[in-house]
């Protein structure tokens, strides 16, 4: 997703209660069989107001968390809506996921907090 509005380790906002929904409770095909949902942000800056989107709110250790996480997983789901303007960002975070082979690549609709389950888990296009 974007970057974290209130959510941490022991807390879920809203977009990743919606995450959580889609895949252990909407019992789509895609996330048969999953256990575990880990959730990284494109920004680990915490803010849930005008944010901004700079190189220092990527979080020095952020790219890392990315890569353990994709390494960690059988499916991505990017999941930072439609209208995301972090073109830079998304190309970098795209590089390291596709960096990682045999990873099942997915894409939601639109942002989880504007959710319409309806089409809203899609096969990746760039």
């Amino acid at each position: 997703m974007q970057n974290p509005s209130y959510a941490s380790i022991e807390i879920a906002d809203k977009s990743v209660q919606v995450l959580e929904r889609v895949v252990f409770e909407k019992e789509l095909a895609e996330f048969n069989g999953v256990e575990r949902l880990i959730v990284v942000n494109q920004f680990a800056f915490i803010q849930t107001k005008h944010f901004v989107g700079t190189d220092d709110q990527i979080g020095e250790r952020n790219d890392d968390a990315i890569a353990r996480a994709v390494d960690e997983s059988e499916i991505v789901l990017i999941a930072w809506g439609k209208d995301n303007g972090f073109m830079q960002r998304q190309k970098r975070i795209l590089e390291i996921v596709r960096a990682k082979e045999g990873k099942t690549l997915l894409q939601t609709s639109r942002h989880p907090s504007r959710v319409i389950y309806d089409g809203f888990i899609q096969q990746f296009r760039t």
